[in-house]
């Protein structure tokens, strides 16, 4: 690798950025900083951020849950009190030294706390000031309470998934994900025009919104129902069948010459005109169904993976460490998955996270 190329650690290195977010969005948002380089103080109230604990029983040690740990890997994390006189002194000295900040709390909490926007041009009028919220800092729902199930009812995301017979909860939770994404390319994007136009930014975005602007795909094609259109599980090229030992296989063979591959694999040469009949096909997803009811999922896998016809088994989570790619490409570790790419050639290089004891000694290196 020639000596000119920066190490990923070192993309974001001397970014500083304060994390007063709590569970799966927020937290996955400055995690890609701080794999990235950025040094992330993550601000926890007494008791700590409930994902501590969250689907995780504790040990008689008290250890945080893997998925707390996974989120927050590589930040330094401190417990303040931001309703005490001292808590805010130790804040607002963490603010005045931060490039970036980041909260997901309701609309208004922070205010109420001694902290709106324009205290935090007071103190560091170069700050990029991030809100991360359900529904945005106004409209009417902006105060409502809710989770990735309701953002995804909302958007019309949860009701175009699922079979004939019934919607289903997307897993892992989507708008969670995708809106902590948002988050980090708009605070990567500000910061950037920082650089070049020294001046902060208030970012306001929303997990709601975040869903919403996925769904160009049912929003720019009439009459999208679910399991009825090419993508949702209305074509028999593009679906999931389900092998004679209860085991799964999907098949995306969405272009002709993979579909004409699947079908000689199995001796069917007549559904190849097939391919685009009418949505939903439910009788021609009835017969490929019935051809691979036949056989389980092995009998399937050694026929088919050799096949150029985009064909992929369905596997479990305890399954994924065996996975040829996964094992090559050195993706999960341990503590979860690795981050998702090499850069300049090389994996990054992932840090655990610090607990600070004693939040007046914290400092920004």
């Amino acid at each position: 690798m020639p000596q000119h190329r920066i190490k990923s650690q070192r993309f974001l290195e001397g970014v500083r950025v304060i994390d007063l977010s709590q569970y799966i969005p927020g937290p996955f948002a400055t995690r890609q900083l701080s794999d990235l380089g950025a040094d992330v103080v993550k601000v926890e109230p007494p008791g700590g951020d409930p994902m501590r604990q969250f689907m995780h029983q504790s040990d008689p040690g008290g250890q945080a849950s893997p998925i707390y740990r996974h989120l927050n890997r590589g930040k330094r994390i401190v417990t303040l009190d931001l309703k005490s006189g001292s808590g805010k002194r130790v804040f607002t000295r963490l603010v005045a030294g931060a490039d970036i900040l980041l909260e997901s709390f309701r609309p208004g909490v922070l205010a109420r706390l001694g902290f709106d926007r324009q205290t935090f041009d007071k103190i560091n009028p170069r700050l990029i000031f991030c809100s991360l919220s359900g529904y945005g800092q106004n409209g009417p729902y902006r105060l409502r309470a809710g989770h990735d199930v309701n953002y995804c009812s909302l958007t019309s995301m949860q009701i175009l998934n699922g079979t004939t017979d019934a919607p289903v909860i997307g897993f892992p939770p989507l708008a969670d994900h995708a809106g902590a994404m948002q988050a980090s390319i708009a605070m990567l994007a500000a910061l950037h025009a920082r650089n070049q136009h020294d001046s902060g930014a208030y970012l306001d975005i929303s997990l709601f919104e975040t869903s919403l602007s996925w769904q160009y795909l049912p929003l720019l094609v009439d009459g999208v129902e679910r399991a009825q259109s090419l993508l949702n599980g209305g074509a028999a090229c593009y679906n999931i069948y389900q092998c004679a030992d209860g085991n799964y296989f999907s098949l995306g063979a969405l272009e002709t010459h993979f579909w004409k591959n699947f079908c000689m694999t199995l001796q069917k040469p007549d559904w190849i005109e097939r391919q685009y009949e009418t949505m939903p096909q439910r009788t021609l997803i009835a017969e490929v169904s019935q051809q691979i009811g036949r056989h389980p999922l092995g009998y399937w896998h050694k026929l088919l993976d050799p096949i150029d016809c985009c064909y992929a088994p369905l596997i479990k989570p305890d399954e994924l460490s065996q996975n040829p790619q996964i094992q090559a490409r050195k993706s999960l570790s341990e503590s979860g998955p690795n981050y998702p790419g090499w850069i300049n050639d090389a994996m990054v290089e992932i840090d655990d996270l610090v607990e600070i004891e004693h939040p007046e000694t914290l400092a920004w290196e």
